[in-house]
This record gives structure tokens, sequence and C-alpha cells, in this order.
């Protein structure tokens, strides 16, 4: 039975997904994205790949024509236009998929503040948009919103003033439309808490010279939050954007990434692997496109 088309663009997006990119990563080789080419039918464009890394190259054009937007495409352009482009990786960090609440931020970059990003696709709903941005706002000082030109007018509707609004043009260009208001003091020191790690927490609480108390794995939560309640909320903003660029750096993946294609920089970059990996993607990228389908 012939995929349908939504299925085909699944399975093409799936080729990006972390746990294509660490089998590479972990064992050179990935099973998952041999029998993906197949649900994808890219098996039809074989005259045109020479590598691996040229699969990819086709996958992520597909990707990223209009009516085909995934996510993914949208995470591209913001790791090559502002993480890689107005930043650096010796300089910024980005997170993908942090867990605020019942919400989950698309992206978040953090440089001298934490910005989020959600992202509303061509594909996407704005059913969940106000939740989630009362969400991101108790967490980040700046928010942003990025979207299809379909949806731009809809969200200008649905969110506060102070968060920005972004486009990302038919030539995969980014635009912003708003600048979003950098307002950490609009943050909750409690709802900050709740997102991060314990020892990040008492890692802000030592820095700001409270002594965090010695109790049993039973208590220590109740015992630091309410510690933590107390921080000025553009203290805790502040004091967090520096625990999460040190946790979450991303420099010792710059000289990798800069030997992978283009299309599977962000993937790369919100893949946790080990260092000793990171040669072993690079090789599996540079495969030959007839050695991938013998990966079984």
């Amino acid at each position: 039975m012939k995929n349908t088309e939504s299925t085909r663009i699944s399975a093409i997006s799936r080729l990006f997904s972390s746990s294509v990119i660490n089998e590479l990563a972990r064992k050179g080789k990935s099973p998952t994205f041999t029998r993906l080419l197949g649900e994808a039918d890219l098996l039809s464009y074989n005259d045109s790949f020479g590598r691996v890394r040229d699969v990819y190259d086709t996958a992520f054009s597909i990707l990223r024509k209009k009516a085909n937007r995934h996510e993914y495409v949208y995470k591209s352009a913001l790791t090559q236009n502002i993480l890689m482009g107005t930043h650096s990786l010796n300089t910024a960090s980005m997170l993908t998929e942090f867990r605020i609440g019942q919400c989950k931020a698309d992206v978040v970059i953090l440089n001298g503040t934490g910005t989020v990003y959600e992202i509303k696709s061509e594909r996407d709903s704005l059913s969940r948009l106000q939740r989630q941005i009362n969400s991101y706002r108790d967490v980040f000082a700046s928010v942003y919103v990025i979207a299809g030109k379909k949806h731009v007018d809809a969200i200008f509707e649905t969110i506060p003033d102070d968060v920005g609004v972004m486009v990302l043009s038919d030539k995969h260009n980014i635009s912003t439309l708003r600048k979003a208001v950098d307002m950490p003091e609009r943050t909750n020191s409690g709802v900050i808490f709740e997102s991060i790690r314990i020892s990040e927490a008492k890692e802000i609480l030592n820095n700001c010279g409270i002594s965090c108390p010695e109790l049993p794995n039973t208590q220590i939560y109740s015992a630091l939050r309410e510690l933590f309640v107390n921080l000025p909320s553009d203290v805790a903003h502040r004091e967090m954007v520096k625990i999460l660029k040190r946790t979450r750096n991303l420099s010792p993946l710059a000289e990798t990434v800069n030997q992978l294609p283009q299309s599977l920089r962000s993937a790369a970059l919100t893949t946790p692997f080990r260092k000793m990996d990171q040669q072993r993607l690079i090789n599996a990228v540079n495969k030959t496109y007839e050695e991938a389908l013998e990966w079984t």
C-alpha cells in the first residue's frame, strides 16, 4: 500500500530524530535510518545520493517546502540564524523540549539572558498557544513565537505585548515582526525552581550566599523551594541562565558541528552523545549511500 504524503513527511522528519542521531554516533550506523529511507520514499532519489550527508540534505529540502514545513525546519533556522549567526557556540547555549510545568518549550537560547522560542509551523494549531506563553513568561525574560505567515495575525491577537513575533520566510530567513521585551523581573522564582534540577537550584542558592540544609531526600525539595521562592525573580533568572549555560555548554561540539552538513547541525546540537562518539557520527554521515543500504 502506497504511503500517504503525511506518513512520508513524518518518516522524513524522523531521520533527524535523536534516536537516529544517537544510533549513528554510538554504532557508526543506523538500521533505523535505512528503514526510514523506504518509509520516506527516498529510495527513488538514489541517483543524487553519494553519501549519507546527501540523503540528509535532500530530506531537509523536502521538509523546507511550505506545505511540508516541520518543527525541525524552524529549529534549524533558529540554530543557524540566531545561535550560530547572532551568537556563537562559545558564548551561547541552546536547549530544546525544556519542560515548564505541563508545557515543553521548543527552543531556549541562553546568552546574556534567557530567550524562549515557541514554534508554530504551518502544520500546527494555535489552540495551546496562550497557555504555553503564560508558562514561558514565568521562567524566561524574553519570549518569542516563530511561525509561518498564515498564523501571524492570530498570534498577534492572542499574545501579550511583551512577547515577540518572528516569521520564517519561504527562503528560510527569519524576520522579526515585533521584538520581545526582556523582562527578568516578570519571571517567577518558584516556577524557575520547579523547572531546573535540584543540583542546579542548590548551586544558585549557594551563589546567592544562602546555605542549603542537609536533609533527607524526602524533605530536601520542600526546604530548597522555600528558600528559592524568596529570591528576587530577576536574580533567580540571572543565576539560572549562568548555571544552564555551564551545565548545557555546547562549545565542545563546535568542531564536530562544523564538519556536519547544515541540515544536520540542529539535530547534533540537541542530541546528547559522548565526546568519544563525535568522530563516529562524522564518519557515519560520510559513509556512501550504498553502505547505508546495508545497515541492518
